[in-house]
């Protein structure tokens, strides 16, 4: 099924991440993971992609396969171009196509400084068009409520964004945010631009302070004054943390689902039993 036809159900959409497991961890850890995730009946699950063509990539196809064709999820494979020729991306669409996996998050993906770039695609719009000439593929992109870091401003962020829509996105996820007036005012602008399609919103529960000091960091999200004294208090607590990070997470779904939100993307980090017992909480929420 094609995610876009997941969405004007009467319902959001809930779905999860998942990456692959690290070189450190047993190659059939992921199904531990996926058992866990599988009770929760998500509407679909991403799979992340490893940076510089390593066989990480492999293992994106593979186990987009397995939730595909073994628990019978939509999987949605990411794909990431800025290390990547137009023969490497047209291989992996091959493959994704033979294991039956139809959708794809289109991404530029973050510059490794130690790999030089490719330069068959220079902007993740590029990529989407190219994987819609390539076959029958669902192809959703990625969207940054407070602005993509490397972006000068706000409405160059959007105007980008609606490029990527014009090209062939036709579902939109979020990176993750914790103050949810940002991802609202985000889709207000959005819509006022012509965006239509629909917006998942990115929800990642907050488990380790160093963690998620590091994410932020990275993706250019801001820390609000309520998480920010989450943190203060119980960032030495891992138990605590844990709780509060969790209550947290689900304080900001009730609030976006109530607002009427598209979907939820929930940030997984591999760990089934936060995802349960988010899910749990949410489960009356989700039938409404």
């Amino acid at each position: 099924m094609k995610i876009k036809n997941l969405f004007g159900q009467g319902r959001p959409v809930f779905s999860c991440e998942v990456f692959p497991p690290k070189k450190t961890s047993p190659a059939d850890s992921i199904y531990k993971t996926l058992d866990g995730l599988k009770d929760i009946k998500p509407d679909f699950i991403s799979v992340t992609f490893g940076a510089g063509g390593s066989q990480v990539n492999q293992s994106t196809r593979e186990i987009a396969s397995i939730i595909q064709n073994t628990y019978h999820i939509p999987a949605m494979a990411h794909l990431t171009c800025v290390n990547a020729t137009k023969g490497e991306v047209t291989a992996l669409l091959a493959g994704l196509k033979d294991e039956g996996v139809e959708n794809v998050l289109a991404l530029r993906g973050d510059r490794n400084p130690d790999l030089p770039p490719k330069t068959d695609f220079l902007h993740a719009d590029e990529l989407v068009s190219f994987i819609l000439r390539r076959g029958d593929f669902g192809v959703s992109a990625a969207c940054y409520p407070e602005g993509h870091p490397e972006s000068a401003d706000m409405v160059s962020d959007i105007r980008y964004l609606k490029q990527k829509v014009d090209a062939g996105a036709q579902h939109l996820v979020s990176q993750l945010f914790f103050d949810n007036e940002d991802f609202f005012r985000f889709l207000e602008h959005c819509r006022m631009a012509g965006i239509t399609v629909p917006i998942e919103a990115g929800i990642m529960p907050v488990l380790n302070r160093g963690s998620i000091e590091r994410m932020v960091s990275l993706c250019g999200a801001s820390i609000p004054k309520k998480l920010s004294r989450i943190l203060a208090r119980y960032g030495d607590h891992p138990e605590a943390l844990r709780q509060a990070g969790i209550a947290y997470a689900i304080d900001q779904i009730a609030d976006l689902m109530a607002a009427g939100v598209d979907g939820i993307h929930l940030y997984t980090m591999n760990n089934p039993a936060v995802a349960k017992e988010i899910s749990g909480s949410i489960s009356s929420i989700r039938a409404v």
